[in-house]
C-alpha cells in the first residue's frame, strides 16, 4: 500500500485549503492554545498516564471547545463544531482558550482540581483585568459547556470486553500480562463520523492464504526481539513510535509555533488533528471488535493450528515490543497517526513540511520530511516491533485517511 494517496486523498478533499496570513504577533512568547495544550498533556498524561486510545477523546474535548471559543471571537469564519458563543470580536482571546481548557480538564479529572486551578488562575494573572477578560472567561465558560453536555453519557469507561476465542486466528490475552483493555473504545460516540462502523474493511486474510502467509513471516522474522535482519535504525523506531508518551503531541505545537500560526490557526488546527484522532481511534477499536484477530506473538506460537503450509511454529517466539491488550486488525496506531498526519497535510495544504520528535522510550530524536514519510515509517514500526502484521498496519492507516477525509468534507470549513 503507498501511504502517499492516504496523505494526498484529504489534502484535496473537500474545499481547498485556504492561504495563510500569518498574524504580526506570531513571534509573541506564548500561544494560549499551545501553552493549555501542554497543560492538557500534564493532566491526561503526566498524572492520571491515560493510555493512547483513552488519551484521543481528552484531547479532542479539549482541543473541540477552545475551538468553538477562538473561533467565535474571531467572528465565527469557519463553522463551529458545537456552538458559536456570542461574541463581540473584543474579548481576550487568551482568556477564552484557558477557561475552555480548564473547565472541560477539570470536568474529565476532578481529582486534579487544585493544581488546574493554579495553572488556570496563573493564566488568568497574565491577563489584564478588563471587560475584555470578563467577557473572554464567559466565551470559554459557554464552549466548555458545550463540549461537556455533548460527551455526556458518550460510552467512555464502559463495561464492554474483548471477545476470548481458543479457534486459530481468534484473539487472546497476550504475553506476559494477559491483559484486556479497552473494548469499550470501539462504541464510543463519535466525535464527527456519523459510526464508529462507517469504514468497515473486508477484514484480515485468511489464515490459508498468501497474503496471510506473507505477512507472517514478515513479522515473525524482523519483529523478533531476537531478529538478526531488523537493523538498528528499525529497533530505535520501532521504541519511538511505541512511546506512550505520543510524538504527535510535541509534533502539533513543534508546527503551530515554526509555521508562524496565529491563535485562530493553531485552535483550528489542533481541533482538526485531535477530533479525527479520537474518530480514527474509536473507528480502529470497532474494527478489532468485528474482527476480533490474533496477535503475531499468537499466530506464531501456534502456527501449527493455522493450515497454512507456508507458515510454521516457534513456540517460544516473543515480540520486540510488549502487545498491547487487543486484537490485532486494524492497528491502533495506524489509524491514530494516518489521522494526525493526513489532517495536518490538509491543514497546510502539502506534505513537504519537516518536523521532529523526542522520545525518552528510545531516547532518540527522529526527523520526517513530511507527514507521508513519517506514516510509512509508522506502518512500518510495528511490523519492526512484532506486534501488529502489515495489513493490520495498512487497513489502520486506510481508516485513519476515511476519517480525516469525512472530516475536511464536513467540518471547520471557512464560512466565507
Amino acid at each position: 500500500m503507498a501511504v502517499w494517496p492516504v496523505v494526498a486523498g484529504v489534502i484535496i478533499a473537500g474545499s481547498p485549503v485556504p492561504s495563510f496570513a500569518y498574524a504580526s504577533n506570531a513571534r509573541t512568547p506564548a500561544n494560549a492554545v499551545i501553552v493549555w495544550d501542554g497543560n492538557a498533556q500534564t493532566a491526561i498524561w503526566d498524572i492520571a498516564a491515560q493510555q493512547p486510545q483513552v488519551q484521543a477523546r481528552s484531547f479532542a474535548m479539549v482541543h473541540g471547545a477552545v475551538y468553538d471559543a477562538v473561533n467565535a471571537i474571531a467572528g465565527t469564519p469557519y463553522q463551529p463544531y458545537l456552538i458559536a458563543p456570542a461574541a463581540r470580536g473584543t474579548e481576550s482571546t487568551d482568556a477564552a482558550v484557558a477557561t475552555a481548557a480548564f473547565r472541560v480538564l477539570n470536568a474529565l479529572f476532578p481529582a486534579q482540581q487544585a493544581r488546574l486551578e493554579t495553572q488556570y488562575g496563573e493564566s488568568l494573572a497574565a491577563i489584564p483585568d478588563s471587560a475584555a477578560k470578563r467577557r473572554g472567561i464567559t466565551v470559554g465558560t459557554q464552549a466548555a459547556a458545550a463540549m461537556i453536555a455533548a460527551r455526556r453519557d458518550d460510552g467512555a469507561f464502559g463495561s464492554q470486553t474483548w471477545i476470548v476465542g481458543t479457534q486459530p486466528g481468534q484473539w487472546r490475552p497476550t504475553p506476559p500480562a494477559f491483559a484486556s483493555d479497552g473494548a469499550w473504545v470501539g462504541d464510543l460516540k463519535p466525535f464527527l463520523i456519523p459510526r464508529a462502523s462507517m469504514f468497515r474493511t473486508s477484514g484480515p486474510p485468511s489464515l490459508t492464504s498468501r497474503r496471510y502467509a506473507r505477512d507472517f513471516n514478515e513479522v515473525k522474522t524482523i519483529g523478533s526481539a531476537t531478529s538478526t535482519v531488523r537493523t538498528a535504525d528499525q529497533t530505535q523506531a520501532a521504541i519511538w513510535w511505541h512511546d506512550r508518551h505520543l510524538a504527535e503531541w510535541e509534533i502539533k505545537r513543534q508546527l503551530a509555533t515554526t509555521q508562524g500560526l496565529n491563535t485562530l490557526q493553531t485552535a483550528r488546527m489542533f481541533a482538526m488533528v485531535d477530533l479525527a484522532e479520537a474518530d480514527a481511534t474509536t473507528a480502529c477499536f470497532n474494527e478489532k471488535a468485528a474482527w476480533s484477530f490474533w496477535r503475531p506473538v499468537t499466530a506464531i506460537q501456534l502456527a501449527d493450528t493455522d493450515g497454512n503450509p507456508a507458515t510454521a511454529a516457534d513456540p517460544n517466539w516473543t515480540p520486540l515490543l510488549v502487545t498491547p491488550p487487543h486484537p490485532d486488525f486494524t492497528s491502533g496506531h495506524t489509524c491514530f497517526t494516518a489521522a494526525s498526519m493526513s489532517a495536518l497535510a490538509y491543514f497546510f495544504g502539502r506534505d513537504d513540511i519537516s518536523f521532529s520528535g523526542y522520545s525518552a522510550a528510545s531516547g532518540t530524536t527522529r526527523y520526517f520530511r513530511g507527514f507521508s514519510q513519517a506514516l510509512a515509517e509508522v506502518i512500518n514500526a510495528r511490523v519492526w516491533g512484532g506486534i501488529h502484521t502489515r495489513t493490520a498496519d495498512e487497513q489502520g492507516a486506510k481508516i485513519g485517511g476515511q476519517v480525516t477525509a469525512y472530516m475536511a468534507g464536513h467540518y471547520f470549513r471557512p464560512k466565507r
